[in-house]
């Protein structure tokens, strides 16, 4: 365990809430909401509130929400921001644990090679701690924000150890006067989870490709077909870099990276989210494409010896290089994966897809699913699980599991403001 501290900022706390609650909370807040919903977590939000809502549901009055799209989710939504700038002000006086050691990074690293769980490659971003079985063999990562553990994936391991090492950070999270949130965990956790008395609340679903069955063959893939044969006639192409040279590419990289932030006023992120450090991209396989001898995409690859999983990371490209760019370069990552062995392809989460519409579905599904219909202006959720499907994935729930439903709201915000590097990232974009 890593003792150290670090603060954000030293301020009194009045003047604080007086003068930045006002300006600097609410500038935050609404781009805090902008990444929960990216995130999956806006409905989370929502549903943080629920007990509010539960006897207006009783007596017919949130009907009115499904009724009146414009009004009402506006309503709700501001009231989630209000709440969440309330949470932003108090996060400026929390500390914020700094990650793992270096040994027990490369341990952890050790571990993911081993399993089939490519995604907690991100353990080498150096951001999370992690905490080991007491055999060695398996481990859990995560963030301290404030007075919240917050875990990222399943444990990575055999299963046998997943309740020994939940109960371990359960205890050392009260030990220290700590709340624990899991992020992104799958069925596979549900029993645990639910031996350790924790509530889940759907975030989205996972799209699996499952790459022994992936081809462009028939009538199915036709419009996908016409795509990359469209991009490779305009001279796209598509290569695989192995980690040994990726170091040689670094600075055409650094500047496809640099224009993608830009484009999308963003700065990067961590956490659940690769950034872009040249130690983590030439510790895996990147997939360039290049027009006319220059990179114009790249994706790096995460993957086991195991060959079981891999998992795209950091996606980035020249913003209006052509239409077919970002076709070619998944379906040549499968491709490529498929010959050299790999079974599945982890393409990431759809956020709030796959939320119950019946309306006998709980409170949450039904409010997340209001905000999947109806949220385009804020985050294009239609179209970030159009893209996915036309892949034909396996859809996989994914869960966040909290002690409660009113430690919803709190967990969500803490979870994002790790994945956005804290409350003075949120301010500088």
């Amino acid at each position: 365990m890593v003792n150290a501290l670090e603060t954000d900022v030293s301020i009194k706390p009045g003047r604080f809430f007086l003068v930045a609650g006002i300006g600097l909370g609410w500038h935050a807040a609404s781009k805090l909401l902008r990444l929960m919903l990216a995130l999956g977590l806006a409905a989370l939000s929502l549903l943080s509130i629920e007990f509010l809502l539960e006897p207006l549901a009783e007596l017919g009055l949130v009907y009115k929400l499904h009724q009146d799209i414009g009004g009402a989710s506006l309503a709700t939504l501001s009231l989630l921001g209000a709440i969440a700038a309330g949470r932003v002000v108090q996060q400026q006086i929390r500390p914020v644990r700094a990650g793992a050691s270096p040994a027990h990074t490369q341990l952890a690293g050790r571990i993911v090679r081993e399993n089939s769980r490519a995604a907690a490659g991100l353990v080498a971003l150096g951001d999370k701690q992690v905490l080991f079985s007491n055999a060695g063999d398996a481990f859990l990562m995560y963030a301290r924000r404030g007075r919240r553990f917050v875990v990222l994936f399943d444990p990575v391991g055999p299963r046998t150890a997943w309740p020994q090492l939940v109960t371990k950070l359960l205890k050392e999270a009260k030990a220290c006067g700590c709340r624990v949130a899991f992020y992104q965990v799958s069925p596979d956790f549900l029993p645990v989870a639910a031996d350790a008395g924790l509530r889940l609340f759907k975030l989205g679903d996972q799209a699996i490709v499952d790459l022994h069955r992936f081809d462009l063959k028939g009538g199915d893939w036709l419009k996908l077909r016409r795509s990359i044969n469209r991009a490779e006639r305009d001279g796209l192409e598509f290569s695989i870099v192995p980690p040994a040279e990726v170091s040689e590419l670094l600075d055409e990289l650094a500047y496809v990276s640099d224009v993608w932030l830009a484009h999308h006023k963003a700065g990067e992120k961590g956490f659940s989210l690769g950034t872009f450090q040249r130690c983590y991209l030439c510790a895996h396989p990147v997939a360039v494409i290049r027009l006319e001898g220059r990179i114009v995409a790249f994706a790096n690859i995460l993957t086991t010896e195991t060959k079981q999983d891999a998992f795209i990371d950091l996606m980035r490209h020249l913003p209006g290089t052509h239409r077919g760019m970002m076709d070619l370069l998944f379906v040549k990552i499968m491709l490529h994966l498929k010959a050299e062995g790999y079974r599945q392809l982890d393409m990431g989460m759809a956020p709030l897809s796959g939320l119950s519409a019946r309306p006998t579905a709980p409170l949450w599904h039904r409010l997340g699913r209001l905000v999947y219909e109806n949220g385009e202006r804020l985050y294009n959720f239609k179209g970030v699980h159009a893209f996915k499907a036309k892949f034909d994935p396996d859809w996989q729930p994914r869960y966040l599991a909290v002690s409660g439903k009113r430690e919803a709201l709190p967990a969500v915000v803490d979870t994002a403001l790790l994945i956005s590097g804290g409350v003075r990232q949120l301010v500088r974009r």
